[in-house]
């Protein structure tokens, strides 16, 4: 890999970093949130929730308009409309005492922006390097970046937390404008050599792709979905637990959040260099993977010792990072190239859902019972587990 190469990898790496920071950086600001604005638990859990709502929709039509006019056309904007966001939210918790609304709109604009960013520079790895082994050495990059993102998120926004409790959002915009900065002098796209369909026709080619292959996409779609319900659900109630309980703030909370992110991230770098083209051992992975997940939620309900809360989770992680690179390799694998990114961006939107739906449900079940919050929980992984085990099939899972 040459010099300029390089540099355009490191430039697009740091998207997701940014993105990931961006929304999962909050978390264990939520309760802080929740003291300053004087709102419920449900009410601070939507200012996660909004951020996906929009990416859900508009992760789409981003990937859609980037395969007509262009990757780095649809990037860089996507950057400077996350950057407005968090500018929005941030100055209004600064001028404003009654705040919620513009830290909900800024949001928006958060999601709006990270829709075209990290979905879209996964294709764009793939028109810099024509060696498809190159091309997952650069998406392993990626995914390290992404998963490092998760890792350091709860510990970097404690951080900007204890200086005041808005300045994560006044951070997003400082960090977008550095990978505009870099993206914009080391990422030369490559000019597409194809003609784009008409919108018609792309249309009709996806739902013709997943009508074929409707049963084991539909499968690694939900499982998605699932896992991100989980864990976002999961980590939104420990950070709750964490202040509420044990009086836990700042760093040494962020850290604590830390430690399941840690085993996810660990776990998901050594399966994606051991599953290979392998399938079948990525069919078992993953169900094997949620079971790591169901088995977790199911202990977790008992209500343990904070000790044996973590060590939970941190079982839960493994189970989360064994499952997310199994899922991935099945969609870009098993994918045809021509309709691989508007899967991949459709997948997005899934696992969007789930890291919607998380927090807000699991906050209202908590108020009834966080017994029957973590039933619920195995439940949706056991639901998953079936799924792995009767929709995907290795030996047919290769859409045409």
């Amino acid at each position: 890999m040459d010099d300029k190469k390089t540099m355009a990898l490191i430039s697009l790496a740091s998207i997701p970093l940014i993105m990931t920071l961006g929304n999962s950086m909050l978390i264990p600001v939520l309760p802080m949130i929740e003291k300053a604005l004087k709102i419920s638990p449900f009410q601070s859990s939507l200012i996660i929730t909004t951020f996906s709502i929009v990416a859900i929709v508009f992760i789409p039509i981003a990937g859609y308009l980037s395969d007509r006019i262009g990757r780095k056309r649809v990037i860089i904007p996507s950057l400077m409309i996350t950057a407005a966001g968090g500018l929005v939210a941030g100055l209004g918790a600064i001028f404003f005492v009654h705040s919620y609304a513009f830290i909900l709109i800024g949001r928006l604009l958060q999601g709006l922006g990270a829709s075209g960013a990290f979905p879209v520079v996964i294709p764009l790895v793939g028109d810099m390097f024509k060696n498809e082994q190159r091309v997952s050495g650069a998406l392993g990059i990626l995914e390290t970046s992404n998963t490092a993102g998760k890792v350091l998120s709860p510990i970097i926004g404690a951080l900007f937390a204890a200086i005041i409790w808005y300045v994560p959002f006044l951070a997003v915009p400082v960090l977008c404008l550095i990978s505009i900065a870099m993206v914009g002098s080391s990422v030369h796209a490559p000019k597409s050599q194809e003609k784009s369909q008409p919108f018609q026709q792309f249309l009709k080619n996806l739902w013709q792709v997943y009508k074929e292959n409707w049963q084991w996409i539909s499968a690694v779609f939900l499982i998605g979905g699932i896992i991100m319900f989980v864990l976002f659900g999961t980590l939104f109630y420990l950070s709750q637990l964490l202040e509420t309980n044990y009086h836990l703030k700042g760093v040494r909370k962020g850290f604590i959040i830390a430690i399941p992110l840690f085993a996810l991230c660990v776990a998901s770098l050594i399966t994606g260099k051991q599953i290979g083209q392998n399938k079948l051992l990525m069919k078992w992975l993953t169900s094997i993977g949620m079971m790591l997940i169901a088995v977790a939620m199911l202990l977790l309900s008992f209500e343990p010792t904070i000790r044996l809360f973590l060590w939970y989770l941190f079982i839960g992680g493994i189970g989360i990072g064994a499952v997310l690179p199994c899922l991935d390799a099945f969609i870009t694998e098993g994918i045809e190239k021509e309709n691989r990114g508007t899967m991949t961006s459709l997948y997005s939107s899934m696992r969007y859902i789930g890291v919607a739906a998380g927090p807000p449900i699991f906050a209202l079940v908590m108020e009834a019972s966080v017994r029957w919050m973590f039933f619920m929980a195995a439940g949706t992984a056991i639901i998953a587990i079936i799924l792995a085990i009767i929709a995907i099939k290795p030996d047919t899972n290769t859409a045409s």
